[in-house]
């Protein structure tokens, strides 16, 4: 009995080696020194693997640091169920978590970069396993901490919520592009708290969601957001809410048959 205890405290003390598994994460081919620390968050421990087949659609170099075009493009993968837009080096590192309900793995949106750093898209399949693809940009500094054109110009209050939208028949889905104002402030700004918008939500005639984003203050003022959502309808609802609490809708009608 003695030799059993004190074969069980040595064992105690001794930390068993783990074993390699396919949640372990890929090296990245972007060499970014914060891709570990964002993966393991964002993936939580789910397999990743990189992918050619997530289609990432962004300029090399950042002309304007506030407005940052970006589109994915994930058709080619079945059932996506997630699609994050992030930028490693940024200060608020994740900018888009949508889910496409009743929608195609389609986004694009304008972001802001703070520094030259990886962006990167990834999108999660329903079996579990995240796909990833991203590019190093080059950028000047300050797209995040900079204040919003609109606070400079001091009417972002009188456009607050003003939303404007349209529809067009792509085969048979609806391409939908909305704008919305607003500050979309990060909170990195002396004297301005952060305020952005939190939610868009788009939905359909019966009420049903086809599709949610969730939104952070890493997307670009006055927010712009293409959608590509299954099958056609007569009209939408589209209700935006921000981190005031605050809610902005409008009806946008479908595509004309």
């Amino acid at each position: 009995m003695k030799r059993l205890a004190l074969f069980s405290a040595l064992m105690g003390q001794v930390a068993p080696a783990r074993a390699a598994t396919a949640t372990d994460l890929p090296t990245d081919p972007l060499g970014s020194p914060m891709w570990t620390y964002h993966a393991e968050r964002l993936f939580a421990g789910a397999r990743v693997v990189f992918d050619a087949q997530v289609g990432l659609a962004i300029p090399g170099i950042a002309e304007n640091q506030r407005i940052f075009p970006v589109m994915v493009d994930a058709r080619a993968l079945p059932d996506v169920t997630r699609l994050l837009i992030f930028a490693d080096l940024n200060p608020i590192p994740l900018a888009i978590d949508y889910r496409p309900l009743a929608a195609r793995s389609f986004l694009a949106t304008r972001i802001k970069l703070d520094q030259r750093t990886p962006v990167r898209a990834a999108v999660q399949t329903r079996d579990g396993t995240w796909h990833v693809a991203g590019q190093w940009i080059d950028a000047a500094g300050g797209g995040c901490s900079a204040p919003p054109v609109s606070r400079v110009k001091g009417d972002w209050a009188e456009h607050l919520g003003e939303m404007r939208g349209q529809t067009w028949a792509e085969g048979e889905d609806t391409r939908l592009r909305l704008t919305l104002r607003h500050p979309m402030d990060t909170g990195l700004v002396e004297n301005i708290p952060a305020y952005n918008l939190e939610t868009l939500r788009v939905l359909g005639e019966d009420g049903r969601e086809r599709a949610h984003v969730a939104v952070s203050g890493a997307v670009a003022e006055d927010p712009a957001f293409t959608l590509l959502l299954a099958g056609r309808e007569a009209r939408y609802r589209v209700i935006a809410r921000d981190t005031s609490g605050r809610e902005f809708e409008a009806r946008i009608e479908g595509p004309t048959p």
